[in-house]
This record gives structure tokens, C-alpha cells and sequence, in this order.
């Protein structure tokens, strides 16, 4: 892994937003943050904690109230090629084939001609397995091949940085475990950076390098863990099951138990 962890850089970064009676909702509290580039960081933390605010500012789909990211050392200002965003409902074209999917992903690639978009095309095809059914339109094929081609899709356009929103929160259990393990040979191949949102524990701690837990709104970082340290960069589903991962997961669930059960406590006595 990369020992230069500064190719995202959160520099003091806030959030808050308006509310309907002119005051403010504090999201995120001063965050200062750096992921390395080709790092697989996992964002977790209860449900509102602020989490998806926070990987939407690297996307430029939100900007920061104070302080800035950088990537790599230039400000974000906005959503650009060099970020790639998966999200949880299926965002493809239905008036295109699968491979006309993903080439649209090509669309804004100056560097490439017709026949090579084409061919690039073709190639995150095969990586996720979807060449037979490159004819196919779209609503023709089932959920999680259509999250194979929104992934395919970005990956072509060759970002930086490649956000991914509970991506697979919709997918029933195995699709899901078959698209995880898929991702972790994809970023073996591609050496993507990745920030992934999501509410599964489990699925944090078979994917990551890193995982970052967030504490209630405003979110705060609560623990940094390197999960690279606790378990080999090759996973299969077995992993599942050692004392490594187990121990791993209680980690994170028991940190996130407390810190809904804090909030609850402090919202039980502002009311009582």
C-alpha cells in the first residue's frame, strides 16, 4: 500500500445546513482527514450520523461550509470526471444497451477516439462479467448485473476517486456477497482509491483498508481503524468466520451501539 496518505485531504471541514426556522444544523464538526491514493475507505456511523454528506463533499455534490478537500492537492469545487459515483438505486439508461451503458461513460474521454472508447468499453465489460449480455438493454437484465454496469460505467471514465453509496444496499444477500467480492478483485485490478458508505458492519470489514466510524450528528471521526493490520489483502467469504474479523466487527457495532444509545439518553433528557 502507498505510504503517501495525502492524495484526499480534508483540511477542517464543516457542514451545516439551513432549517426551515432561519437556524442551523450542524452535520459534520471540524473533520480533518487524508486517504492514500489506491486506499479503500469505508465510511460508518448510525443512520443520519452525516456520513453521506461527508462522501458527497469529495463528490462536489456538496460544498463544504468551512475549511476544504483536496484531491490530489487541488480544491474540490464541484462534480467532475475525476470523480466516480455509484449509488444505491440503479442509474443506468433504459433506452441504451448494456455496452452503450457503459460507453456513455466515455462520453466526456478527449483522449479517445470512437473505436477506442469502444474498446475500453469493452474491457470493463469483461472485468465485470457482463460481455455476454452487451446487446441487452438494460431493463432486460436483473439488479445487480444493472449495478455491474453502472460500476463498469464509471470505472471507464478512468476518475481518481470512485464514491460508492450503499451501492449494494438494495441487492438481496447473495448478489450482494457475489458484487463484493467481485469489487474486491476489481480494485486488485484497477487500484482504484474508493470511499464506500455503508450501514452493513460486515460488509465494512470485508472490504476495507481502513474503516473510519463516525460518531452521531455532527459527525466526528470516533475511531480510525486499520483493518489491513488485522486482515490479509486476499479475502474470500471464509474470512468471515476467523476471530480476526469477529473481533473486528464487534469493534465497530459495539462503537456504534454506543453511540446511539448516548444520543437516545440525551434526547430522552432535553424533552423529559
Amino acid at each position: 500500500m502507498p505510504t503517501d496518505r495525502s492524495f484526499i485531504e480534508f483540511h477542517q471541514v464543516t457542514k451545516w445546513f439551513r432549517d426551515p426556522r432561519g437556524g442551523t444544523i450542524d452535520v459534520v464538526e471540524p473533520l480533518s482527514l487524508d486517504i492514500a491514493k489506491g486506499e479503500f475507505v469505508v465510511f460508518v456511523g448510525p443512520s443520519g450520523c452525516g456520513k453521506t454528506t461527508v462522501m458527497r463533499m469529495v463528490g462536489g455534490l456538496e460544498a463544504p461550509s468551512t475549511g476544504a478537500i483536496t484531491l490530489p492537492g487541488e480544491k474540490i469545487t464541484g462534480p467532475s470526471r475525476a470523480k466516480g459515483m455509484v449509488f444505491q438505486s440503479y442509474s443506468s439508461f433504459p433506452w441504451l444497451t448494456v455496452l452503450g451503458n457503459v460507453r456513455f461513460g466515455l462520453k466526456y474521454r478527449r483522449d479517445l477516439s470512437s473505436a477506442d472508447k469502444d474498446r475500453v468499453a469493452r474491457h470493463y465489460l469483461e472485468l465485470v462479467k457482463l460481455t455476454p449480455f452487451a446487446d441487452f438493454y438494460v431493463n432486460r437484465i436483473s439488479g445487480g448485473m444493472r449495478q455491474r454496469v453502472a460500476i463498469a460505467r464509471t470505472l471507464a471514465a478512468d476518475p481518481l476517486v470512485l464514491l460508492m453509496d450503499e451501492p449494494f444496499g438494495a441487492l438481496d444477500a447473495l448478489t450482494r456477497e457475489r458484487l463484493q467480492q467481485q469489487l474486491l478483485e476489481l480494485q486488485k485490478t484497477e487500484r482504484k482509491t474508493v470511499i464506500f458508505v455503508t450501514h452493513d458492519v460486515d460488509e465494512a470489514v470485508f472490504l476495507a483498508d481502513r474503516i473510519i466510524v463516525f460518531s452521531a450528528r455532527p459527525a466526528r471521526v470516533l475511531r480510525d481503524l486499520n483493518v489491513r493490520a488485522e486482515l490479509p489483502a486476499e479475502r474470500t467469504l471464509e474470512i468471515q468466520e476467523t476471530p480476526a474479523f469477529r473481533k473486528l466487527r464487534h469493534e465497530v457495532l459495539s462503537l456504534i451501539r454506543d453511540e446511539e444509545e448516548r444520543t437516545e439518553a440525551a434526547e430522552l433528557a432535553a424533552v423529559s
